[in-house]
């Protein structure tokens, strides 16, 4: 099968000890593709470079909403360096890991907005899609969160459109997708993607399968978000991309394809997302 992962913090500590290992058996897996996002200024340098020294590995840059504290305006420009320097300029595919978390509160949620608005517009500048993290408080499945994100989204998606920026078409992915189905609806409205993570597999989580199985196949990424959200079989051990043929069992039972359609179709789903 023909694989992606577009959500995995390859950087990460935990994988120190056996990153290579850790894409081998990716490789080995299937995997053609996998996007390494960014958290803050320092990680997003670690995924690019990260992904400059493998032909298979793509970054994603920015701060995410966790990390909105210690954000100020000069990172943006040092965002748009990285993804203008010549050596690493292809590797970067999308503005990412952004959004809003109000479940930690790391940071007042305002900030939050503010920041994720500038990080939206320069996405818009470079005309990169955008991987979008969007976590309630309690982790409820709508709420607050859910909806000032797609009311930033909407305005965004707005100006896209009177610029006549082809961004609008495929504006980008709400990653690990834990909402509603009304929330997933209006983000499709949009034109956004939804990204498919481990706890699809949990067995307490039928509530998700039906968000999944009313979705299009066509709107559907797989990510593992590793090193968490290991899926059944693999739930309690660190999580790595090989594992994302669990996901895409679960999504073909859900659907009623074949593991081989939805490895196909969302391997198709991410090339057009990140054109890569």
């Amino acid at each position: 099968m023909n694989l992606t992962d577009t959500h995995c913090h390859l950087n990460l500590d935990k994988f120190d000890a056996d990153r290579n290992d850790v894409l081998e058996r990716a490789w080995r897996a299937g995997l053609t593709r996998i996007l390494v996002p960014g958290l803050d200024l320092r990680s997003s340098q670690q995924v690019v470079n990260l992904a400059a020294a493998q032909p298979n590995l793509f970054a994603a840059i920015g701060v995410h909403p966790s990390e909105t504290r210690a954000f100020q305006p000069t990172m943006l420009d040092d965002l748009r360096a990285l993804r203008m320097a010549k050596d690493t300029a292809a590797k970067i595919v999308a503005i990412g890991e952004i959004g809003l978390d109000y479940y930690w509160d790391d940071a007042p949620h305002d900030w939050q907005q503010t920041v994720l608005e500038q990080q939206l517009a320069l996405a818009g500048e470079l005309n990169l899609p955008v991987v979008l993290h969007v976590r309630e408080a309690n982790d409820d499945q709508d709420g607050d969160c859910a909806r000032d994100m797609l009311n930033i989204l909407e305005r965004w998606l707005d100006r896209l459109r009177v610029g006549h920026s082809a961004l609008a078409e495929a504006p980008g992915v709400l990653h690990s997708f834990s909402g509603s189905l009304n929330t997933a609806i209006r983000a499709l409205e949009l034109n956004f993607y939804v990204g498919v993570t481990g706890p699809v597999t949990f067995k307490n989580a039928e509530a998700k399968r039906e968000v999944v199985k009313s979705l299009p196949f066509e709107r559907l990424l797989i990510e593992t978000d590793a090193p968490f959200l290991a899926p059944v079989p693999q739930r309690g051990r660190r999580n790595e991309p090989a594992f994302v043929c669990h996901i895409v069992d679960k999504i073909a039972e859900i659907h009623h394809k074949t593991p081989e359609e939805v490895a196909a179709q969302t391997t198709a789903n991410a090339a057009r997302l990140f054109s890569w």
